[in-house]
């Protein structure tokens, strides 16, 4: 019976650096970013990509979860990478009770610099934060787990550490594999490669947390960050801790 895990992140957060960590377990297959062209299409946002992400994903969230919870798979483990903001209010969460759940956090300041190098504006909605906190205490109540919280910036110092005990609370058996990967792109990347994953494509690992990123922000994306800031600290707090 294949393990299904949903991991949960907001953008510019190493989340396909996770993808990748977990792909390249011999005993599982994954699937980025499934709700994309339902967030997309219930919006009529205009992202990098947006056509061709229209016509190569299910804009039919039903569709998806479908697909994400039924769909028969050939492997051991079947991982979903997710992005918070990608799940609207009247998405159904029921679907959410039989999968196993992990919520991948980062610093609002460090996102909102990150995703402002990639994009022209920058909101609430678009990094996911506050999203991700409700979605955390949601999916909670659903499935009555104790969801796994991880930090990058703990999985960027000591990801052995971090993903063993991951797989650990998954009640799966951690593999080294999960630590390194080749270079190079992937039939499982989403169609939106071509903007976002440059650097993703180059990595054959977790690199050290780069301490002197620039985090200036002007004061309205300030603001953004201490909106979102109460979020991420509750999560925080709750995070497995390196060993």
């Amino acid at each position: 019976m294949t393990v299904r895990i949903a991991m949960w992140s907001g953008p510019r957060n190493i989340s396909t650096a996770m993808m990748r960590s977990w792909e390249n377990r011999s005993d599982c297959e994954v699937v980025d970013e499934p709700f994309y062209a339902c967030y997309l299409s219930a919006t009529g946002l205009q992202h990098p990509c947006t056509d061709d992400i229209l016509k190569n994903q299910s804009t039919d969230w039903q569709e998806v979860i479908h697909q994400l919870t039924e769909a028969p798979k050939q492997s051991d483990i079947f991982y979903q990478k997710h992005m918070t903001h990608h799940i609207l209010p009247d998405v159904d969460l029921s679907w959410t009770q039989p999968i196993k759940h992990v919520f991948l956090i980062r610093d609002p300041k460090r996102v909102i610099a990150s995703y402002k190098k990639a994009m022209p504006n920058v909101t609430q909605d678009d990094i996911g934060i506050i999203r991700q906190g409700e979605l955390y205490d949601l999916i909670s109540q659903i499935t009555g787990q104790s969801i796994p919280i991880i930090d990058s910036a703990d999985v960027l110092q000591n990801p052995r550490s971090v993903l063993s005990q991951v797989c650990r609370q998954l009640d799966i058996t951690f593999d080294d594999a999960m630590l390194q990967w080749p270079a190079g792109k992937r039939d499982s990347d989403g169609v939106w490669a071509s903007h976002w994953y440059h650097n993703v494509e180059k990595s054959t690992g977790f690199s050290k947390p780069r301490h002197s990123l620039s985090t200036s922000l002007s004061a309205e994306l300030m603001e953004l960050a201490k909106q979102a800031m109460p979020y991420y600290e509750q999560l925080h707090r709750q995070r497995i801790r390196p060993e």
